[in-house]
């Protein structure tokens, strides 16, 4: 988080002759503004100018960051963080709060971000939020980038643990194949010896009975195993002294009888192969303390009894979280109130024992209205305000696939082949029915002009919601599965886990790219941002990237089943794993 600047500006006074006061000649800083951050009084001039020019004067009597050239001031800004320069410059003074307001600065500060060599942004740069994409990466990359070192961290552990298990299991087999080939190698000399292969052996021959019989001094199998049993007692007591020297490992207050015992145990031959596992656990390294990371995975307690498909943050700030599921319910979830999250409500209507006739598998939210698609072909809307109360029920006359809010209406995407415009307030809701694909409905995006939707047919249409009619169809190689618009560029995330990127300008959709992140099934959920953008799949993957060409990924969370959606909401992520849990990843408190 960015610490808060609190500067003192001091206003220049008037004499009564017309001359101008600076400020005091040696000010001292307040214990206050020390404790909150930076002092940057001495970067300020003498006298703050008047002009509201982005530049300050050039006669303007200043001895501060403002007498400084402009490209330097800018320069200097850019290593500032870009909360700093939306949030505190403004209230400096005016010359430094349009700082930024300088576009050019803004995109030095993003192409250090990511780099010179990757295209930022994707789609037109007209009209593009410099700001906001900046400060957006900066929180992505502070938080996401740590996370990632934390996961590759946890999984080499995982990794050497399994390991080491794995070594565990092999070593008594290895011991006993070992002890198996000593035992048939003092078999093979009795064999040598009795046929007389040793060479050790003095042989004579009886000329007169013309027998053969063996001059030994003694017992040479009696040797080999009197041989082996030394080595086993040597090794015995090497590791005897090794442990003495090693003492304070079992600790000071440990006792005796548990060194003894442990020594006994080392003295058994058995135990010999146990060598390394005695001491991989006895000298396992310590680690020196780690800064705990930037966010924290809060995973909801499990209430629903079936996998849930659509997760979906509302409130604006990521307060609120609805899960539907395949049990037929839609729940709500506090996010605040609790560390790990509370159950608030589970929605139904009156004499109703679940939410909905059959899986629900879509949200939408505008604002304290919520509404929910399911496989029992409607669309039910709930009152967010009222506690979860039942708003009303739209008979949609197939299977819901996808839902998009607008302030003025609901679109419903089935597996009819329809889009359906709804106007939630009226006691007929059903605006216009539209058939646009020759499948089924997948995924949809909407502003207050354009719809644009992605069916199984392998088809993107754009349809001009005041003309009436459709614009443009592309036709794609593969089908759209989800959906993300914002600003000029449509992000799609497709049945293969490839990502397609659109422009859209004046009602004209373009294909831009096609990207491979690294997903190798259908891409269930994207949310694309001026400065991030968010994908899930059925890999069981999700991904953070940075959403330039090609995307830059930060972090790779790995689940178990397959990811069925995500939400994001104010720097929140919550995800649908496949299962009857939802992860939350938020900036820790």
């Amino acid at each position: 988080m960015t610490s808060e600047f609190r500067v003192k500006l001091y206003e220049p006074e008037v004499r009564p002759g017309g001359d101008q006061m600076g400020p005091p000649t040696d000010p001292v800083k307040s214990p206050s503004s020390e404790a909150s951050g930076p002092d940057l009084q001495c970067l300020l001039p003498a006298g703050v100018p008047s002009s509201a020019d982005v530049s300050p004067s050039s006669s303007a009597e200043a001895s501060g960051l403002l007498s400084l050239p402009w490209e330097m001031v800018t320069h200097i800004a850019s290593h500032l963080p870009a909360q700093c320069v939306i949030a505190v410059l403004p209230k400096v003074c005016r010359a430094l709060g349009n700082v930024g307001k300088d576009s050019a600065a803004w995109q030095l500060r993003a192409h250090r971000l990511i780099g010179s060599r990757t295209g930022f942004p994707v789609g037109p740069r007209e009209d593009f939020d410099w700001p906001s994409a900046c400060l957006e990466m900066e929180q992505l990359i502070t938080g996401w980038t740590g996370q990632a070192r934390l996961v590759a961290r946890q999984t080499q552990e995982d990794e050497e643990a399994r390991e080491q298990v794995r070594l565990q299991d092999r070593e008594p087999v290895a011991e006993a194949q070992e002890d198996g080939r000593e035992d048939e190698v003092v078999g093979v000399e009795a064999q040598e010896v009795a046929y007389d292969a040793d060479e050790g052996m003095e042989v004579a021959m009886d000329d007169d009975e013309d027998e053969m019989q063996p001059i030994v001094g003694g017992d040479q199998l009696a040797r080999l195993r009197e041989e082996l049993g030394e080595r086993l007692q040597d090794d015995a007591t090497a590791l005897m002294e090794e442990e003495r020297d090693h003492r304070m490992v079992f600790g000071a207050n440990g006792g005796q009888d548990g060194v003894l015992n442990h020594q006994k145990n080392l003295a058994d031959p058995r135990n010999l192969g146990n060598r390394r596992h005695v001491e991989m656990k006895q000298h396992q390294p310590l680690r020196s303390p780690s800064p705990p990371p930037a966010l924290e995975c809060v995973t909801l307690p499990s209430d629903h009894i079936a996998p849930v498909n659509s997760v979906l943050l509302v409130g604006g700030e990521g307060a609120v979280c609805a899960t539907g599921s395949r049990d037929w319910n839609v729940k709500l979830w506090d996010l605040q109130t609790s560390s790990g999250g509370t159950l608030l409500h589970t929605l139904g209507g009156r004499g109703d024992f679940s939410s909905h006739r059959g899986w629900v598998w879509c949200l939408a939210s505008q604002g304290s209205l919520l509404a929910s698609g399911g496989f029992d072909s409607t669309v039910r809307l709930w009152d967010l305000e009222a506690g979860g109360a039942e708003r009303g029920l739209i008979r949609s006359g197939a299977a819901v696939h996808c839902l998009f809010f607008q302030p003025d209406v609901l679109l419903a995407g089935t597996f009819d082949k329809r889009i359906s415009m709804y106007d939630t307030r009226a006691a007929e809701p059903l605006v216009k029915s539209l058939r646009l694909h020759g499948n089924a409905v997948m995924c949809l995006a909407a502003d207050d002009k354009y719809i644009i939707s992605g069916s199984k047919d392998c088809t993107v249409v754009v349809y001009d919601k005041r003309a009436g009619r459709g614009l443009k169809k592309i036709r794609l190689s593969s089908y759209l599965l989800s959906m993300s618009y914002s600003g000029c560029e449509v992000w799609a995330g497709d049945n293969s886990g490839m990502i397609h990127s659109f422009s859209m300008q004046a009602g004209t959709l373009n294909p831009l790219s096609q990207f491979d992140v690294g997903h190798t099934a259908l891409l269930t959920g994207i949310h694309r941002s001026p400065g991030s953008l968010y994908t899930c799949s059925s890999d069981g993957t999700v991904k953070v990237h940075i959403p330039c060409a090609p995307p830059r990924t930060l972090c790779t969370l790995r689940h178990q089943a397959g990811v069925n959606g995500l939400s994001v909401e104010a720097g929140v992520l919550a995800v649908a794993p496949g299962d009857i849990y939802v992860d939350v990843w938020r900036p820790r408190r």
